[in-house]
């Protein structure tokens, strides 16, 4: 059991076995100055050595909160998401609760082992043999040599690096590096793994191994704090969730509420709507008032091609305008475009991406692709898709249109144009919304 207290927790669950984390007030300050920086640590220094340091809760010339009052608690066997912009002190906290750096107030208390997968490789030596940094890095997270060896085969089988480990780590390519360091911390049976966007690294089938053992782990009693920007991984991983940013916690709860929360604030369509000086209330005989996707405030007079956009709405099987689609429903994609001229091959191009997955793209529709073209004159018109059901997931979404003339010509286009798409049920698995039904049947009647 480590207990690294500054000052003293109001209480430690000493009772409760379950618990193996504990993480009371804890706040972390840095220097934005190297020069400041290393006096402060100087002044730090000699304070600790002479017993007079106290916990600071005042910032001096030039310095910052990294972290500000942060608490929460792990079970045995339950696994946190850790989740929050560039720079929200996710990084900082793990350290923290891994040794590596001391908080300035609070406490942590860790009960057993702890892992930290911070950066797979960090602390290995790149003159050292493979063989030599396992026993090296094994012996620093808490291993007897004894214990090592009973587990080197095992290292090494999981790395798959047999014929380069006696070979120098410089020589290892990154893959390799990556490989034997979660293969290292993993058969450490920590109680506590500490885990920072290292699965990112490495081929896929690698990836997916590291995935399996860690559902080991779980499931054999270790506990996770995970830190990942992959929204779909801390869903089908992490049972609760932590938001933190600037430094502070913004919430703390499940999984999928932490995610929804996370997701509506870093991609939030309220909040970029400003960017585009189109936003406005359709009003339309036809159709009650109501917000689209985006609309043409005033004829584009540099526009030279024959025809420009003047609005993009979404409209549900009822036919009336929704700003956000529903998984699983009808759905139809509507541009409104006027023409000054004849087009013989008028199209729309339809992409939409997911952000929070590296923009992936995840749907694309063209009607010229699909062989739908149409041959128009001067006038105002509107062309749509028609979706039997949205087959999108609930997150946010951008979404792109290109109005053309046949499948090259651009004649106008929106780009960007940020969206959300809500869920009348739980769905937190898979690429996409499938429509289904469950049924049983007695087997006599089969």
């Amino acid at each position: 059991m480590i207990d690294l207290n500054v000052t003293s927790p109001t209480s430690l669950p000493q009772s409760e076995s379950d618990t193996v984390l504990v993480v009371e007030g804890i706040s972390k300050k840095f220097c934005r100055s190297l020069k400041q920086s290393m006096f402060y640590g100087l002044q730090d220094m000699g304070a600790e050595l002479t017993g007079r340091r106290q916990a600071e809760f005042k910032l001096r010339p030039k310095e910052f909160w990294a972290l500000q009052d942060i608490s929460f608690t792990l079970q045995r066997g339950e696994a946190i998401g850790l989740v929050g912009a560039n720079g929200s002190g996710k990084t900082t906290l793990l350290r923290m609760i891994s040794g590596l750096i001391r908080p300035d107030t609070g406490s942590i208390w860790v009960k057993g082992r702890v892992a930290p997968l911070i950066a797979l490789g960090a602390g290995f030596s790149p003159i050292l043999t493979g063989r030599e940094n396992i026993y090296a890095n094994m012996s620093i997270l808490g291993l007897s040599t004894q214990e090592i060896e009973a587990r080197f085969e095992q290292v090494v089988a999981f790395a798959e690096i047999d014929e380069a480990i006696d070979a120098p780590v410089q020589s290892y390519s990154s893959g390799m590096a990556a490989r034997l360091g979660f293969a290292c911390a993993i058969h450490t049976d920590p109680d506590v793994l500490l885990i920072d966007e290292v699965l990112a690294v490495g081929d896929a089938r690698f990836r997916s191994k590291c995935e399996r053992r860690l559902a080991e782990l779980l499931q054999n009693g270790t506990s996770f704090v995970l830190v990942s920007h992959f929204f779909q991984g801390i869903l089908n991983t992490c049972q609760k969730g932590l938001y933190l940013s600037k430094g502070q916690l913004v919430a703390c709860g499940s999984a999928r509420e932490i995610m929804d929360r996370y997701e509506e604030e870093l991609f939030s369509v309220r909040q970029t709507a400003t960017r585009f000086p189109f936003y406005f209330p359709v009003k339309s005989e036809a159709k009650p008032e109501a917000k689209p996707v985006a609309e043409q405030a005033q004829p584009d007079a540099t526009n030279r091609t024959g025809a420009e956009l003047v609005s993009l709405h979404f409209e549900d099987a009822a036919g009336q305008l929704v700003e956000s689609p529903v998984s699983g429903e009808p759905l139809s994609i509507c541009v409104r475009c006027r023409g000054s001229r004849a087009i013989g091959a008028l199209s729309l191009f339809v992409a939409i991406y997911l952000p929070a997955k590296d923009n992936s793209l995840m749907l694309h529709l063209s009607s010229a692709y699909d062989q739908e073209t149409f041959a128009v004159t001067a006038g105002d018109y509107e062309l749509r898709v028609k979706l039997p059901h949205l087959g999108l997931l609930p997150a946010a979404y951008t979404l792109s249109v290109y109005l053309k003339d046949g499948s090259l010509y651009v004649l106008d286009a929106y780009e960007s144009i940020r969206f959300s798409v809500t869920g009348k049920e739980k769905l937190n698995r898979g690429q996409y919304y499938q429509p289904h039904n469950w049924q049983i049947s007695p087997a006599a009647d089969l």
